[in-house]
């Protein structure tokens, strides 16, 4: 009997932390909301993206955080609509050998947008204030020389009309454990976990000082960080696309109705089914 009451109490203590856990979050936004809001936003993308090609702006768009904070599953909605012509992402590997020895920058600068291109930086330059530093893969001196120069090199690409959006995700501590223990369990999901993950999960305060670190340095007025909270992935991706809308002024050029032209005069005859090679139909 006691091991029953003792049970049951553990249970109503769990469901009270987690009620409270859903107050302090606000209310969750049902499925079906969720997806209208995602297609209208997604429209507005589709028309920023328009006005971007129009006009020639250049839009750099970066996406920090935590591990398993929910920047892919952002950048996966924002790129789902839109022309990978014109909206791409960059998510760079660890540099060659011939890149460690280059200017930091330099291996990001080549992948800045032309004139008519968004580009969504999955991770950027800032990899050297977060895991290059405290995962011991750059000096103290190139860590201090890039919170030195990162403002200026962001204040170069203003200068030059480079439209610069900064991103940090931000997600609690337990709620990174669910995510990550999430993808241990599902199959589909266990590649998302590198053996870098997994030590930033062990290295979690030493991530908190150095991201307090490149804030303090980087998060100026001219190229501030806009932070997204993130425990709540429907909310988080619904407000980075709205602010993202918010950030670039456009206007409406997809509503010129397209005529479709008369096709040619069919003289053309296919060749025989024989003599190409089809893919098996697996569902008669």
């Amino acid at each position: 009997m006691a091991k029953n009451k003792k049970k049951k109490n553990k249970k109503k203590d769990k469901k009270k932390n987690n009620s409270k856990v859903e107050q302090q979050r606000g209310r969750r936004i049902p499925k079906a909301e969720y997806e209208a809001e995602l297609r209208h936003l997604q429209r507005e993308l589709v028309k920023l993206q328009e006005w971007v090609r129009h006009e020639g702006l250049r839009v750099c768009v970066l996406f920090e955080g935590r591990d398993a904070a929910g920047k892919g599953g952002s950048i996966k909605r924002i790129v789902e609509r839109t022309n990978p012509r014109i909206v791409r992402v960059v998510a760079l590997d660890k540099p060659t050998d011939r890149e460690e020895t280059q200017w930091y920058f330099q291996r990001y600068a080549a992948h800045l947008p032309a004139a008519g291109e968004i580009v969504l930086f999955d991770r950027s330059w800032y990899n050297r204030a977060g895991v290059e530093h405290v995962m011991g893969f750059c000096t103290d001196d190139e860590y201090e020389e890039f919170l030195r120069s990162c403002p200026d090199f962001e204040r170069m690409l203003l200068r030059a009309g480079i439209i610069l959006v900064k991103y940090w995700f931000s997600v609690s501590d337990e709620e990174q454990e669910k995510r990550f223990q999430g993808r241990i369990d599902n199959i589909e999901k266990r590649w998302k976990l590198s053996p870098m993950d997994l030590e930033s999960r062990a290295r979690w305060v030493d991530y908190s000082k150095a991201k307090d670190r490149m804030f303090a340095a980087t998060d100026t007025k001219q190229s501030p960080w806009w932070v997204v909270e993130a425990d709540d992935k429907r909310k988080a991706r619904l407000n980075c696309i709205r602010h993202l809308l918010g950030s670039v002024p456009y206007q409406d050029l997809t509503s010129q109705r397209l005529e479709l032209p008369p096709r040619q005069a069919d003289t053309y005859i296919r060749p025989p089914i024989d003599t190409q090679t089809y893919v098996s139909d697996h569902y008669p």
